[in-house]
């Protein structure tokens, strides 16, 4: 891996680990905290779609959870950590930055995230957005077999065969998505497998860790929320957004037409606008 940092980039020291944060536009503008899912660095939120949210008038704060990019690695299969460790990261990163309340947004498995920081930390929390997430409630519909299509583990000591693995798992999650753009996405993951520290601790120690203590009442979230999902998720069908959009008193839910598990570029002109809205202003 490259270890040289890119600009705004900075490794800030976090409940005894370091993680690689990012930030975009005015420090003085409301702060939104952009929390990623599984395997997932900071450069899955695309810079161009920071930047742009930055030009609307946020700050935009968006950062490698551990086991990715630059921040602290674990060796394969022994996660130093659990689960309810990332909401506390979150809320560091936040002190760091002399950030008393931020709007944040939680993609995919790091829905549980901005769960724990609503109802255990509501005082730190403007809004929330939870993306292509899901309750995790009994009866809601399985995994798309669309996900048949992901490939056999790789071997970490190839960055080859990761690029082509993640490449393959992104274009399966699109869900047949017509807004894929599979250059686009190779590009992206050649850079992260450049500056990850450690492919194996990526690979699998977010789905190694333990998730006791993190479950809570999705109903006592008191924040603004809103809810963001395509209609062609294949991870997390429809339903799944639907339920968290049932399951928060007052959220608002924005469905995505032609998105899968991800944010394609063609849809930012929707998406936007709308985390700009409900992130106008703050609670009384």
């Amino acid at each position: 891996m490259t270890n040289d940092l890119s600009p705004g980039e900075q490794l800030l020291g976090i409940n005894d680990v370091e993680l690689c944060v990012q930030t975009f536009g005015d420090p003085a503008h409301p702060a939104i905290l952009l929390v990623d899912g599984a395997t997932a660095s900071m450069l899955w939120w695309e810079t161009e779609l920071c930047q742009r949210i930055a030009r609307a008038g946020r700050f935009v704060i968006r950062y490698d959870n551990r086991d990715t990019g630059r921040s602290t690695s674990y060796p394969a299969g022994q996660p130093g950590y659990a689960y309810p460790d990332f909401a506390t990261d979150a809320l560091g990163i936040l002190d760091a930055l002399g950030i008393e309340r931020a709007h944040v947004v939680c993609r995919s498995m790091s829905g549980g995230i901005g769960l724990l920081l609503g109802v255990d930390h509501p005082d730190r929390v403007e809004s929330l957005t939870f993306v292509s997430t899901s309750t995790g409630a009994d009866g809601l519909p399985p995994s798309s077999d669309a996900l048949s299509a992901i490939p056999a583990n790789p071997d970490p000591a190839d960055p080859g065969a990761v690029v082509d693995f993640v490449v393959a798992s992104a274009k399966a999650c699109s869900g047949g998505s017509p807004y894929f753009d599979e250059s686009a996405v190779r590009g992206l993951v050649e850079r992260d497998v450049v500056r990850t520290q450690d492919l194996a601790a990526m690979l699998g120690n977010h789905y190694a860790m333990s998730f006791d203590g993190s479950a809570r009442d999705w109903a006592a979230i008191k924040a603004p929320t809103l809810v963001v999902h395509g209609d062609l998720d294949p991870v997390c069908p429809l339903p799944h957004g639907e339920a968290v959009h049932a399951a928060v008193p007052g959220a608002e839910l924005l469905i995505l037409a032609g998105a899968g598990h991800d944010l394609p570029k063609p849809l930012w002109d929707v998406f936007v606008p709308a985390l700009c809205q409900h992130t106008e202003g703050g609670r009384p």
